[in-house]
């Protein structure tokens, strides 16, 4: 598994933001400057998230796109993935992959469109708040459980996703393992995880679940604010513990 820093771009900072509410805003750096600290630090594989443009709908953030994959390694880039055109610029502006959010699941024939011109560059990000998938840049919960999502999203061509807990994102609390389990029971291809990373042992955790589909974990807050380090991130995440820590209660 993959350590992947989280860069998400807000009025051109990199920020983190508490279960999504921009109110809750915490500015870190200029985003090339985060970017660049992490890959000095070792990191393989970076996510950076376009927060204005998941607000409004259409990228914000090709510009620090540039500059970032300029330092040479894969981003996965999202936020305000919308149409063709978006997606096309995102690649083109040097993004390794794609991640959808709302549209994948409102648009069948934009996920169709993109599937085929991008195959498995491709991801899909499936958020959960309060068990339900949220959409919308996480302001609205519909009536679908993440497993369900999932299965749709599989049949038409989707194997790559990410998997953010909502209630725990930017809380630092802890994970849900059980919740983990269930996304890793209904992946076929590969998947991520996010939300609620605070210590070492969350880590140590997601690793001893052997989840040959878990690819990696994005971490942010915890990073950024020295929780713990990007190189003793990887190294737990390659040697987790004979036994899960605990999941926290929910945050």
């Amino acid at each position: 598994m993959l350590l992947y820093p989280a860069i998400d771009i807000s009025e051109g900072r990199a920020v983190r933001l508490v279960r999504g509410d921009f109110a809750a805003r915490t500015d870190y750096a200029e985003p090339l400057e985060a970017a660049r600290g992490w890959v000095e630090a070792g990191a393989r594989r970076l996510h950076v998230v376009d927060l204005d443009g998941a607000r409004s709908g259409s990228p914000h953030s090709l510009e620090h796109l540039e500059r970032i994959t300029a330092l040479e390694v894969p981003v996965q880039y999202g936020g305000g993935l919308r149409s063709l055109d978006a997606v096309r610029a995102a690649v083109d502006a040097g993004a390794a992959r794609v991640v959808l959010g709302t549209a994948a699941y409102a648009d069948v024939d934009f996920l169709d469109d993109v599937v085929a011109a991008y195959g498995e560059r491709v991801v899909v990000s499936v958020d959960t708040r309060g068990g339900q998938v949220a959409t919308e840049g996480w302001t609205q919960t519909t009536r679908m459980s993440a497993a369900d999502v999932i299965g749709r999203l599989q049949a038409r061509g989707v194997h790559q996703f990410v998997f953010t807990d909502v209630d725990r994102d930017g809380m630092l609390d802890g994970i849900d393992i059980d919740a983990v389990r269930r996304v890793a029971d209904a992946v076929r291809g590969r998947f991520l995880y996010s939300g609620g990373i605070g210590q070492l042992a969350d880590l140590r955790a997601l690793a001893a679940l052997r989840q040959v589909n878990l690819g990696g974990v994005i971490v942010g807050k915890a990073l950024y604010e020295g929780r713990f380090g990007l190189a003793e991130g990887q190294a737990a995440l390659e040697s987790g513990p004979a036994q899960p820590a605990p999941a926290a209660p929910p945050g």
